[in-house]
């Protein structure tokens, strides 16, 4: 089904066209004509299958069709559950809404704290926001939400797995009555915590959901290798070697301390790579994305934290360098290639610990991942690692202790420059002379002292 067929507004199909967008994907073709009639609709579908896009044409549709009141201000209402999903969310809104009349504010934590709020208090049209800032402004009443009339909720199920739940129903509080607004909820899953706040604050929502199968199985690549945890460095570096396009590779970790670690020796091996994970500033993070965005970036090491707002198109490449210890993690993860009807290669690291997680994320997908076991020729030893860190400085074994200026003592009291005589060194008196105490002279025989022959009685056999 194309867009044209839509009976959608001019203003939102030159958004379309401009996006480069001409057929519905499966999301899109079972969201958009029933949020169109009006109704409320909780999707269930994996990333990168259009539904930001799903959502956005249905909220401008709506807003054109409706006269504002005056004042009523924001009229639409988007929240996300991380910073760089709003970031994502707000560029295509922008990049579909191009020809709309409707202001677009971002909302989120870590930089513009009181430019934003000088937006909101000025009046904007459509909010996209986290939970935890846009709760801020409205308690210090820099934003009303009385007048909302269309509702997105993004990724439901991240809101309650990163505890955002409270803060959710806090601002739905502050929403007009689930009749008198259209609501629309979107995640990877509809299990019974997201349905129950579905039922509570939506009106009759119609529910949809698209397989997992249809999201990855097709466009996405999938390969598994066994490997050991010594073995999975050299193998990455063999596999990025061999692979005929990199132009964009993701690779996925568990923990920030790892993604440090693959980071530095990535680096060290002349593959320039930084990380993105809670701990990074939003400005270096928004940077790091574009420079990603715009090619200046070949190799982004991230952790599941960041893996939901990472949208980037042509990623040719995503690498499990750890599986998840979530199914539904691994899912997202593999999302950030073959996006929009593009090709893409995702390559999983199975190791000695995280195996254990491979049985959940296949019964999720429904089928077994093509596995391989890697040759003696795959594997690319890394020539150059990174810096050792600064070993502390060890105490001084010896009696003497450290002086003032951090020089050790010797054996008579004084300082003594760089390392220690070792033992062996020293004459067979002065190994056995104790330190601090002065070596006697060892008093010599009459025979040593004249040079002649000793006339020391001769031993006898009496």
């Amino acid at each position: 089904m194309k867009f044209t067929e839509l009976n959608l507004p001019e203003e939102v199909l030159a958004g379309i066209r401009e996006a480069g967008f001409t057929d519905l994907t499966p999301v899109q073709e079972q969201t958009i004509p029933l949020a169109l009639q009006g109704q409320d609709v909780a999707a269930k579908a994996q990333t990168g299958t259009g539904k930001t896009a799903a959502f956005l044409v249905s909220l401008y549709t709506r807003l054109l069709g409706h006269s504002r009141p005056a004042g009523a201000r924001p009229r639409a209402l988007v929240v996300a559950p991380t910073r760089e999903l709003v970031v994502q969310i707000c560029e295509d809104a922008r990049l579909l809404g191009s020809h709309c009349p409707f202001s677009v504010q971002p909302v989120f934590g870590g930089v513009d704290y009181d430019k934003q709020r000088t937006a909101l208090q000025q009046g904007v049209d459509i909010v996209i926001a986290t939970p935890g800032r846009l709760i801020d402004y409205i308690k210090q009443r820099a934003v009303s939400l009385r007048h909302v009339e269309v509702l997105v909720i993004d990724e439901a199920d991240r809101m309650f797995d990163m505890g955002f739940i409270s803060d959710l129903r806090y601002i739905l509080r502050r929403l007009p009555e689930f009749d008198k607004r259209q609501t629309l909820l979107l995640s990877a899953t509809l299990d019974m915590r997201v349905m129950e706040l579905a039922y509570e604050f939506m009106n009759l929502p119609r529910k949809i959901e698209i397989a997992p199968e249809q999201v990855a199985a097709e466009r996405v690549e999938q390969v598994l290798y066994h490997v050991s945890q010594k073995e999975k460095f050299p193998l990455l570096l063999g596999l990025l070697r061999q692979e005929p396009t990199t132009e964009r590779v993701l690779l996925f970790v568990n923990t920030k301390v790892e993604a440090e670690r693959l980071s530095a020796r990535l680096n060290a091996n002349a593959l320039p790579a930084a990380v993105i994970s809670g701990d990074i500033p939003q400005p270096k993070r928004l940077r790091l994305l574009r420079q990603f965005r715009e090619g200046e970036l070949r190799f982004l090491v991230a952790t599941d934290v960041a893996s939901r707002g990472i949208h980037v198109d042509a990623v040719t490449h995503v690498f499990n360098y750890d599986l998840p210890q979530d199914a539904e993690d691994y899912v997202h993860r593999i999302g950030r290639t073959a996006r929009a009807g593009a090709a893409g290669k995702a390559i999983s690291l199975a190791d000695e610990e995280t195996v254990y997680h491979l049985a959940e994320i296949e019964e999720l997908l429904g089928h077994k991942i093509p596995s391989s076991l890697p040759e003696e020729a795959d594997f690319v030893w890394d020539y150059r690692r990174p810096p050792a860190a600064p070993r502390r400085a060890q105490r001084d074994g010896g009696r003497g202790g450290k002086g003032r200026s951090g020089e050790r003592r010797g054996r008579s009291g004084g300082k003594e420059r760089g390392e220690q005589r070792p033992l062996s060194a020293a004459s067979p008196a002065e190994a056995g002379a104790e330190p601090g105490r002065k070596r006697r002279r060892r008093r010599k025989k009459p025979a040593e002292r004249s040079g002649g022959e000793s006339f020391e009685k001769p031993e006898t056999n009496d």
